[in-house]
């Protein structure tokens, strides 16, 4: 049943435990969200709900609070440690992320609430070693979720009372459907389910057939995007060499502000892209499937703190080609079929929570809307500004006025149109000529390289530091992701904007971003200078040996 919209309310009226209020406090939010504010009452009664809420609006943690205080409410009743909420995601960042709410929001709780979360590729022993300790809300992608209650290492047949499936949309396309109608088949028959989507799909109502009963449905009303000056459209046509000319400019002299998310097609073109900024001293970070789900999480984490201000992200093979991963449950699945399984499951273009993203960049233009819906949905979140800038090539100009119809319509706007962004290419023509040789020194080769190093680097940081960062949790804010991978020549020159290439109407801006380099670099110079004269002035200190030590 559709129900009718309730009034304002604010958290503490929700007749919440003290301790989760404590944390949703610790969290700095102050008052709930359009679709917490109607869901977490019919979920803390017990009933189905089906969330159809676009992306950014709080739906994790409008299943998350409702959750967390049904589990403390009959906590009260029983003191029986037992495994009573699954909670499945389509990836394994997803899954880390959620997961990373409910710790958030039980932090208060200490041990009484524990939470486990199986989407990481550990053995099994470790997760045996985990659902051993009965943890009250387990996070999962539905794979490995059916490996565990396969072989008996979790049995939930007594006491599960709530499953909830996020981005429900993607489960069949992205292979699942199969271990979703397997795990179902250790669930009682009777228990709580929760359905959250950012659209509601032929497969999203197929989903809702097998879990959900008599449920309410919540269809909010409000637009799949930000609508209005919260976000603003552009565009500008270009083709291959002018895209790259044109991303350099623009971070270069400073004409987007703030954090940037660039998304390509492809992890080949992530890394061309990074290899070109680097040539001029532009440094950016990736978000790859390849690496590991720590790191992936770490760099987001980071990003999300402040630490770098450009990822560079694609839309995974899955998202543009569900049909991939149809063969996914072959007797003999082939090494093809096992990688597009892994990147299913490592996908980072969907649900990912970007904070304070000013800027996204389409570098390669979408390949449908829905493409174009969850990029633009990682800026303009929640009541902050974001603006999207596109660069569309003649063979992308019909899937970009199908994505205009579609923003006419959000709109309630007939002649709306994505502004065009204005570039004149006579005033930098020296960026776009320095962007050219760039552009084309980069190979099939260095590109290759550059893979491999960061892949290297990051299993090294993962696996081989992971102990000392477990001990040493301060050190593991200053592991950084945006080193220069220099499998591409880099002339120092490039780095630098001499005035005389900048256009007249920004040449007060360069100025004052070469004046705090220069001053930067003094400092450094100052540094340098005095450390070099106390070694000079110490009598134990020969060939770089303090003797004095010894």
């Amino acid at each position: 049943m559709d129900e009718p919209e309730a009034g304002g309310l604010n958290f503490h009226e929700f007749e919440l435990d003290d301790r989760v209020l404590r944390d949703i406090a610790r969290m700095g939010w102050i008052s709930p969200t359009l679709v917490q504010e109607k869901a977490i009452p019919f979920l803390l009664e017990g009933k189905d709900v089906l969330i159809r809420a676009r992306t950014g609006s709080g739906k994790t943690a409008a299943f998350a609070i409702p959750i967390i205080q049904n589990v403390l409410r009959h906590k009260c009743e029983t003191a029986v440690r037992e495994t009573s909420v699954l909670v499945m995601a389509p990836s394994q960042d997803l899954c880390h992320q959620i997961a990373k709410v409910f710790t958030s929001l039980t932090y208060s709780c200490g041990p009484v609430v524990r939470v486990a979360d199986l989407s990481s590729k550990e053995e099994r022993a470790t997760h045996r070693h985990l659902l051993a300790e009965r943890p009250d809300i387990v996070v999962s992608t539905p794979a490995r979720l059916r490996a565990v209650l396969a072989d008996g290492s979790l049995n939930v047949r007594e006491s599960l009372r709530c499953v909830t499936i996020d981005e429900a949309d993607l489960m069949f396309s992205f292979g699942f459907k199969k271990d979703l109608k397997e795990v179902l088949k250790h669930f009682p028959p009777v228990h709580q389910s929760v359905l959250c989507s950012a659209t509601l799909e032929a497969d999203v109502l197929a989903l809702k057939q097998l879990i959900l009963h008599s449920p309410v449905i919540l269809k909010l009303e409000e637009p799949q995007l930000a609508v209005g000056s919260q976000l603003t459209h552009y565009q500008i046509q270009a083709e291959e060499i002018d895209k790259a000319a044109i991303l350099y400019t623009v971070l270069k002299l400073k004409l987007v502000q703030g954090k940037c998310i660039i998304f390509v097609k492809s992890v080949d073109r992530c890394y061309r892209l990074k290899l070109f900024l680097e040539q001029f001293g532009l440094r950016s970070c990736i978000l790859n499937s390849e690496l590991p789900i720590k790191i992936r999480c770490h760099t987001v984490n980071q990003f999300n703190g402040g630490v770098y201000n450009t990822i560079i992200a694609s839309d995974e093979t899955l998202a543009e080609n569900p049909t991939v991963v149809k063969k996914k449950h072959d007797k003999k699945p082939s090494t093809k079929q096992l990688l597009q399984q892994t990147e299913a499951e490592s996908s980072v273009s969907r649900g990912i929570d970007f904070q304070c993203v000013s800027c996204v960049v389409n570098f390669d233009f979408p390949s449908d809307i829905n493409s174009y819906i969850h990029r633009a949905g990682r800026t303009a979140r929640g009541k902050n500004n974001g603006s999207v800038l596109s660069f569309v090539s003649v063979n992308e100009l019909e899937t970009k006025g199908r994505v205009e119809e579609f923003l006419q319509s959000l709109a309630n706007d007939a002649e709306f149109s994505m502004k065009n962004f204005n570039f004149n290419f006579d005033e930098v023509e020296a960026f776009r000529y320095r962007a050219k040789d760039a552009w084309r020194a980069i190979t099939k080769i260095s590109i290759r390289e550059a893979r491999i190093k960061e892949l290297k680097m990051e299993l090294f940081n993962s696996e081989k530091l992971k102990s000392f960062f477990e001990e040493n949790p301060r050190d593991l804010q200053t592991l950084r992701h945006d080193r220069p991978l220099h499998t591409v020549h880099v002339q120092d020159h490039m780095g630098d904007v001499p005035e005389y290439l900048v256009p007249a109407a920004l040449k007060p801006m360069v100025e004052l971003m070469n004046a705090k380099r220069k001053k930067k670099l003094n400092e450094k110079h100052v540094a340098a200078k005095k450390n070099r004269r106390s070694k000079a002035d110490n009598p134990l200190l020969v060939g770089g040996i303090d003797y004095a030590k010894g």
